[in-house]
């Protein structure tokens, strides 16, 4: 039977929780509530219920769940309002600005005895898919480091995302979705942080990063998002003791270069620019093949489905509250490891 869900803020993400909300197979809508009038009127205008009040949606007893979609700010006082209020919640990303901030919802959540989490949705993109999948199988030997990049060129959106009090910038935007994705393929084991944050359009908050993850297990994670190029690199790369995967851009499929056997008899030097190098000497199929791997097919409504399942004790939640505190707490010692010039910053 399906559950009842409603969605606190009618903005962007909120609109798109509502789209999908309405096609769903395992959730219908009960409405909204927006702070702004005009929001409550847009959503009545297209046959949506608009809520009066926070407090009267969350006096509904017939909402199972609430998906929380406003500024980051603010997430926690509605998080616990709606926990408290008896209702399963899922948080937009991310899920809170301080970890003080995490542990205090985690403990309503358990006291209240209802389902927390965040909508970590990137782990369904299928570029990520494609680089778990890779990792997983070791189609490329054991993985050495992984680099991620997100770049674009238009700065951050002129709305709350700019501004530090609402947990603005690109950290806490995409970058709480690429630090998740890499831990979810090299694990969890974080042992040490580097970053350094740019502000090339604003100044209050960063618009674009470098941040360096050093894993107990040796492996390692890059992560680039910046808002100010014109020249995108590539959007996965990673190497293993096997070979190398690339995806150039999300709507590409996966290459894969593949090491067939290490040492050649005879390597030709080549002229390059200005001189010769056996050392860059390209390899050949003697020695390497190259092939694409196909994308792997996705659903990110299953977030939803899993919620439901994990709501009526039927599977574990998709995000669980340690993998919140620790893509949280990278984050915050990026921002520390910042203020310290790029210091590596541990655990």
């Amino acid at each position: 039977m399906k559950k009842k869900a409603a969605v606190i803020g009618y903005g962007g993400m909120g609109g798109w929780h509502v789209d999908h909300i309405l096609k769903s197979d395992v959730v219908t809508l009960a409405g909204i509530y927006d702070i702004k009038e005009e929001r409550r009127a847009l959503a009545e205008s297209r046959g949506i219920r608009a809520y009066s009040s926070r407090e009267e949606l969350l006096a509904d007893p017939e909402i199972e769940l609430v998906t929380v979609a406003t500024p980051n700010d603010v997430h926690e006082e509605i998080v616990i309002a709606s926990l408290e209020a008896g209702k399963n919640t899922l948080s937009e990303k991310p899920v809170t600005l301080s970890l003080e901030s995490l542990e205090r919802m985690i403990a309503a959540s358990k006291k209240a005895g209802r389902i927390f989490s965040v909508h970590q949705n990137r782990r369904f993109d299928v570029d990520y898919l494609a680089m778990k999948k890779i990792h997983d199988s070791g189609e490329i030997g054991e993985i050495i480091d992984l680099e991620s990049r997100i770049h674009g060129s238009r700065g951050i959106p002129s709305d709350w995302r700019s501004q530090k009090e609402y947990g603005g910038g690109m950290l806490y935007d995409w970058g709480i979705h690429l630090i998740d994705q890499a831990l979810m393929v090299l694990g969890f084991d974080v042992e040490s942080v580097r970053c350094t944050c740019d502000h090339i359009t604003n100044d209050e908050v960063d618009d674009g990063f470098k941040l360096y993850i050093d894993l107990k297990s040796g492996k390692k994670a890059y992560i680039e998002v910046e808002t100010y190029n014109f020249i995108a690199m590539p959007r996965f790369y990673m190497r293993g003791r096997g070979g190398t995967a690339m995806i150039t851009d999300w709507r590409e499929k996966a290459h894969i270069a593949k090491c067939k056997a290490w040492n050649e008899s005879d390597v030709l030097p080549v002229e390059t620019a200005a001189g010769i190098t056996k050392t860059m000497a390209p390899r050949d199929s003697i020695t390497m093949d190259e092939y694409d791997i196909e994308r792997p097919v996705s659903d990110v409504h299953d977030y939803y489905r899993n919620l439901v399942r994990a709501i009526d004790g039927l599977e574990e939640q998709f995000v669980t509250h340690d993998q919140m505190r620790t893509d949280l707490k990278v984050i915050l010692k990026a921002f520390e490891s910042d203020a310290k010039g790029g210091d590596r910053v541990y655990f």
